[in-house]
């Protein structure tokens, strides 16, 4: 499978003859969708305008019940629900501010992680969330985390959390555009590699083999 970050929280998968994309908001749109998958309503992470241009007719949308309001199609969803979509398991997780977040603009049931599994291989893309309890429940080969800190966990959370799930890779996002710069994804990246998890830095529009 082949990974591209698009900027902020936006990824676009492929894998087999499937093109996934997740939380549309940045960058380049060059291809349609099979599915579309949106962790919350935020515009930083759900552009209708962008789901319109790349969906087609049989493209399969899911997000939770705020995001499944604004678009025709669309199937909400909610923490603990998984399912398979064209040969990929999906499984909704949560995603939501602590208390102690500088601004806990995230209420737990309003925005959803993802546990995407393909190829073998399981990928957690972790929305928009504090270092939560419920992330020791997360098994996953590779995750997407966000480290730039304010309305996410920061890079030492965000190193943390990857502790705790141990994956075999871990990928920073939710920097550079809004909240956060390249410095803390070097800082993530240093204080995670202590623990022996290799960690990439995407470039954007750029595709990884994963």
């Amino acid at each position: 499978m082949h990974l591209k970050w698009l900027g902020h929280a936006s990824f676009e998968l492929k894998t087999g003859d499937l093109i996934l994309y997740i939380d549309p908001y940045a960058g380049e749109y060059l291809d349609k969708a099979d599915i579309i998958l949106i962790s919350h309503a935020h515009y930083d992470h759900f552009s209708r305008e962008i789901v319109m241009k790349i969906r087609k007719q049989d493209t399969t949308i899911i997000g939770p019940a705020e995001v499944a309001s604004q678009i025709d199609g669309c199937r909400t969803v909610v923490e603990g629900e998984e399912g398979i979509l064209e040969k990929i398991k999906v499984t909704i997780v949560p995603a939501y501010n602590t208390p102690d977040a500088p601004r806990p603009t995230h209420a737990k049931g309003t925005g959803v992680g993802f546990l995407i599994k393909t190829e073998g291989k399981t990928i957690y893309h972790a929305g928009d969330t504090s270092f939560i309890p419920e992330m020791k429940n997360i098994k996953a080969d590779i995750v997407l985390l966000p480290v730039g800190g304010t309305y996410t966990m920061d890079a030492k959370q965000a190193a943390e959390a990857a502790k705790l799930i141990n994956p075999k890779i871990a990928i920073p996002m939710h920097y550079g555009k809004i909240v956060g710069t390249k410095d803390d994804a070097l800082l993530f990246k240093e204080l995670v590699e202590e623990s022996e998890i290799n960690v990439k830095i995407m470039e954007l529009n750029k595709w990884e083999k994963l």
